[in-house]
């Protein structure tokens, strides 16, 4: 059985308090993108799951691959979930604030109970991926939508941007999502990510805000600068999306992106409906 996980992008992003629990509450708009990993699971003989990928490198252990914390979380539940061998093709940046990772792990939630039955709800799904990350649930929903809480709280939202196109720029850089939620100072906007998106796009430049870019900014100045060619590029929005390093700017036609090409970044010129 094969699936296609989709990235995601923040339609910004305001850090509003930190919890007992040691996260952080968040207020912002998940608006989920056509960019696709590909995720296939097969039957194996074994009681054991065999991981394999292509594409882009992915960094650490297999065990600490989502596909696979995701499956060893159902099997706790469902012990007669058979051995299975996962392939991955990894195709969004991963690091750069997109979900890629996320994805995975959902999707593979949502995999495993069609190929098996295990007949979950998209509620107890949500359940079990919020275990995996905070921004997992968003895509078992897989929706636009207004998110709170950790980003567990999702609320179905409505945003037309049919006719725009979205340039995605990912320049490669690590950015430390810890080392990001550790220099933030969170505070409670006047107005929420919903209300702001609500207007016309032409309104967002200086209300919809990215909390996490002036500390990426200080640290990493050639992000600054991707975002300010953006804009002189005629993008009627950019921000950089999760806590980086990947940024986007929505378009009303197709931009020249060859000088992101020509310094190294990865570029993609999408469209902007799932």
């Amino acid at each position: 059985m094969v699936v296609f996980p989709n990235a995601k992008i923040n339609l910004g992003l305001r850090i509003t308090s930190k919890r007992s629990d040691g996260y952080h509450n968040l207020d912002t708009v998940f608006y989920p993108i056509p960019l696709f990993d590909v995720l296939e699971v097969v039957q194996h003989a074994s009681q054991e799951v065999v991981f394999k990928s292509s594409g882009k490198n992915i960094e650490g252990p297999d065990k600490q691959n989502l596909c696979i914390k995701a499956y060893k979380l159902l099997k706790s539940d469902f012990p007669q979930l058979p051995g299975i061998q996962i392939h991955l093709h990894k195709n969004i940046p991963m690091g750069a604030g997109m979900g890629g990772g996320s994805a995975d792990g959902a999707f593979m939630i949502k995999l495993l109970n069609e190929k098996f039955k295990l007949d979950l709800d998209n509620e107890k799904m949500e359940q079990y991926a919020l275990q995996l990350g905070s921004d997992c649930p968003i895509f078992i929903k897989n929706k636009s939508c207004y998110a709170t809480g950790r980003g567990e709280l999702m609320e179905d939202i409505h945003i037309d941007l049919t006719g725009y196109c979205f340039l995605l720029v990912s320049p490669q850089i690590h950015v430390s999502t810890a080392e990001a939620f550790k220099n933030i100072s969170p505070q409670i906007p006047i107005q929420t990510c919903k209300a702001i998106i609500e207007q016309p796009i032409e309104t967002w430049k200086d209300s919809l805000i990215n909390d996490f870019e002036h500390i990426v900014f200080r640290s990493n100045p050639v992000l600054k600068k991707i975002k300010d060619d953006l804009y002189t590029m005629g993008a009627i929005y950019a921000s950089m999306t999760g806590s980086g390093s990947s940024f986007y700017g929505i378009f009303k036609s197709a931009p020249d992106f060859n000088h992101f090409l020509d310094n190294g970044y990865e570029a993609n010129l999408i469209n902007s409906c799932l």
